[in-house]
């Protein structure tokens, strides 16, 4: 029944990618920002050349670092990107800011099948599930699996340097955890208490991590042996040879599940294209296809009747049925209320 289904929803993707490419449309450029490295390879390999064939279009890739690139495109008056990857909470407070292109009808209607829960609104496209999880070389734990974030606070049964985002989102989290707070007992946060216990940990943090490549590489390169980054990031670690980083193993154990959205900067000067591409992407059996290039999952829950993913791939993504119960959703909300000043606050704690 699947391949009839997939079959039917493939037609009808066909029959609108023909639709929207028009004379309009044809030999134009539509540059897209994310976040580099084995994600955006991912993207490329899994989604972009799909809406380059369907809309006419070439692609043109830049990175992106942050809220802080969004803000200064669309401030300029002349953003240069159409699209851009950024976290759902991210997303969400540009939302708020009205830094963003409201959706059309057309491509809320490709979107009916992502979970609001992950983000999705008017202005955000969840894209990806992922989660930030315990990377470490095995030469350090030799036979030795880090249970939880209490073993990344634990520099006595498990030595050595630590590396975690520049930045308070997931770190506050993070530290509630070691503390010993259950993981559905964690909002509201209680700030007082998370920076205190970041303060322990803070000694042996080498490398405050501000992209997705440099938290893969400071662990590849052995410079720390145990990291807290996004699981893909990790796992593409995996399956290189070992070097002078030592073999790179995860774990899904305390993860904190969260998402990545595609958004439209206020002013993109080619809005409409990007809200065509965002509904190619965003369709069950192209979203899928994330999952064949990095460990990410598809956040179109139809995705998973489309047989695109093989079953070998399932225990690797962060949201399949074995390891979703093992961690826990971030609360959005929280942080879209409250990041400004954890932000400040965080940056203070860094340069005391």
């Amino acid at each position: 029944m699947w391949k009839i289904l997939c079959g039917a929803t493939t037609a009808l993707g066909i029959v609108a990618g023909l639709a929207a490419t028009d004379a309009t449309a044809q030999g134009k450029t539509l540059t897209i920002s994310s976040w580099g490295g084995a994600f955006q390879k991912a993207q490329k390999e899994g989604w972009f050349g799909i809406v380059e064939k369907e809309l006419g279009v070439t692609i043109k890739e830049d990175n992106t670092s942050g809220i802080a690139d969004v803000r200064t495109q669309v401030a300029s008056g002349k953003p240069t990107w159409d699209l851009t990857t950024q976290g759902a909470y991210t997303c969400a407070l540009l939302e708020k800011e009205g830094r963003l292109e409201k959706f059309d009808a057309d491509t809320m209607k490709a979107l009916a099948d992502i979970p609001t829960a992950l983000g999705r609104s008017e202005h955000c496209a969840s894209q990806i599930v992922y989660s930030v999880a315990i990377g470490w070389r095995d030469k350090a734990y030799p036979g030795k699996e880090p249970p939880g974030w209490a073993a990344f606070w634990d520099v006595k049964n498990f030595p050595g340097q630590r590396s975690l985002r520049k930045h308070p989102i997931y770190a506050l989290e993070q530290a509630l955890i070691a503390d010993g707070v259950p993981m559905d007992k964690l909002y509201p946060i209680d700030v007082d208490r998370a920076f205190k216990k970041l303060e322990q940990l803070k000694p042996h943090v080498l490398v405050w991590w501000s992209s997705g490549a440099q938290s893969a590489q400071v662990l590849k390169d052995g410079e720390v042996d145990m990291v807290g980054a996004w699981n893909g990031r990790i796992q593409a670690l995996e399956t290189e040879a070992e070097g002078k980083g030592g073999k790179i193993k995860t774990t899904f154990n305390e993860q904190v599940i969260v998402s990545d959205s595609w958004m439209i900067p206020k002013g993109a000067p080619n809005k409409e294209l990007a809200m065509k591409a965002i509904a190619i992407m965003s369709r069950p059996e192209v979203n899928a296809r994330i999952s064949l290039f990095i460990n990410y999952a598809p956040s179109n829950v139809k995705s998973y009747d489309t047989g695109v993913i093989p079953k070998e791939k399932m225990p690797g993504l962060p949201n399949s049925p074995e390891n979703f119960k093992k961690g826990f959703v971030q609360n959005v909300a929280w942080w879209v209320a409250n990041a400004d000043e954890m932000v400040k606050r965080f940056d203070a704690f860094l340069q005391k």
